[in-house]
């Protein structure tokens, strides 16, 4: 590939020497490479973000990304497309940063967790942590794991642990994939979870009406996190 582009720059460079020799003006040309190249580099800083990944793609990215992929190349004279098929499918996740078959792989790890918690001996008064522990990626509508229960099946305590990883989740600092969001996007990002039947809807407004989203803030996250929340403007919140 190195020598693939120093044989092109040399390309480039002789064309311009036979311009300036035929006393050509070469600034149009100039003009039109310096705008491609602005595009390219725009286009460029678009997939990295698009690498880094979030909460949410939508799906006009998504659309950008598979059009930038179709788009050819030539190298050691053949065509290829700029992206293939798994670098694609890596830069196109809706939800998340984590293809199917990787979050498949993550998801054992509450497998693990309850076959770990249901092995100890728990006095009585605490025989309920590995439902509690358990629970937390369990959804209302029951398309959680690993048991898929519904909102009803499960304990009130799990349905509260659900919330409380969540939250815990996006305000963390010490995630290597991801920084501490600030509350105004984490009470976003919650809202539309109550709204897709993720979480517990009651349990979430008094989560928010009760502000203990803030009384969390003030003792563990970073004054820079703590930012203006509109509780009006939560999506699906119940005041």
């Amino acid at each position: 590939l190195r020598y693939e582009i120093l044989r092109r720059d040399a390309e480039i460079e002789a064309l311009r020497a036979l311009l300036r020799e035929q006393g050509l003006d070469d600034t149009p040309a100039r003009d039109a490479a310096a705008e491609a190249g602005r595009i390219l580099d725009e286009e460029l800083d678009f997939l990295r973000r698009a690498n880094i990944g979030g909460e949410f793609m939508e799906e006009a990215d998504q659309q950008r990304v598979r059009e930038i992929a179709a788009r050819e190349f030539e190298l050691a004279g053949n065509r290829r497309p700029l992206l293939d098929e798994d670098e694609v499918k890596n830069l196109c996740i809706p939800k998340g940063t984590l293809t199917p078959e990787e979050r498949e792989i993550i998801n054992n790890h509450i497998v693990a967790t309850i076959k770990m918690l249901e092995s100890l001996p728990f006095p009585k008064h605490l025989a309920r942590v590995p439902e509690y522990a358990g629970g937390h990626h369990e959804r209302m509508d029951g398309r959680g794991y690993p048991r898929g229960l519904t909102g009803d099946q499960m304990s009130i305590p799990a349905r509260v642990m659900a919330i409380a990883d969540i939250f815990e989740a996006l305000t963390a600092r010490d995630r290597p994939y991801k920084p501490g969001k600030k509350l105004s996007e984490c009470l976003q990002i919650m809202g539309r979870m109550k709204l897709d039947h993720h979480i517990d809807p009651d349990l979430f407004d008094v989560f928010v009406r009760e502000k203990v989203y803030l009384d969390y803030a003030r003792r563990f996250l970073e004054p820079e996190q703590i930012d203006e929340v509109d509780e009006a403007e939560i999506p699906g919140y119940t005041p």
